[in-house]
């Protein structure tokens, strides 16, 4: 498939395109500074801004779907910019006529209790608390999103580098965890159960979840 990946060196942004290339996919990858990506016949790296909504639609078009790894951590106001950079990418996504839209989202609006998520609980830390009310918040957006065709991944508690096992499972609006009690996922299994859902959509204007 030919699809762009927004923040494609990022944290998740880079296990995504490791993900996507391997597969055969044509990517065109949206990110701050394209000179650190090395290069592959199948990935084109552009510069871009999430905020310029006009020339990210120049950069969309022609794509049959895109992906989001998108993050304000490096900002000073972060949840400002995260809603700011999400409204800019729906937008752009529907201007450019791209059919599908898969957002990379964050544990914090996990529900761990009945009506409980996460990042309303006394342990979530202090530090990222800006960062996961925008994630929260960028899925409230979408989900009054009545034209585009979108799906928000949300990790497990933790997300981080591993092995790419391909054995995980999916859920819904709850939070994950395996027999030991423990809410994790690799970043290499997490970028599998994105790509799984870009080459067969099975959660459809809906968010899902993965882990262990």
């Amino acid at each position: 498939m030919k699809i762009v990946i927004i923040g494609a060196s990022g944290y998740v942004g880079s296990a995504l395109l490791a993900e996507a290339l391997a597969r055969g996919h044509q990517v065109t990858a949206l990110v701050g500074h394209p000179e650190k990506l090395a290069a592959n016949p199948n990935l084109a790296a552009l510069k871009t801004d999430v905020l310029d909504t006009a020339t990210l639609v120049t950069q969309l078009r022609g794509h049959e779907a895109v992906i989001s790894a998108f993050s304000g951590h490096a900002q000073t106001e972060v949840y400002n910019y995260y809603v700011q950079g999400i409204r800019s990418i729906i937008d752009a996504t529907k201007e450019a006529a791209v059919p599908r839209l898969l957002v990379v989202g964050g544990a914090a609006s996990l529900e761990v209790a009945p009506g409980v998520q996460l990042l309303d609980t006394p342990e979530f830390p202090a530090q990222w608390k800006e960062t996961a009310a925008g994630a929260r918040e960028a899925l409230n957006i979408l989900r009054t999103e009545t034209h585009l065709d979108w799906s928000f991944l949300s990790p497990s508690a933790y997300l981080e580098p591993g092995e790419r096992t391909g054995k995980f499972r999916l859920g819904g609006d709850q939070l994950l965890v395996d027999a030991a009690g423990k809410s994790h996922i690799s970043l290499q299994d997490y970028a599998v159960a994105m790509i799984d859902e870009l080459e067969k959509p099975a959660h459809s204007r809906k968010r899902f979840t993965v882990g262990y």
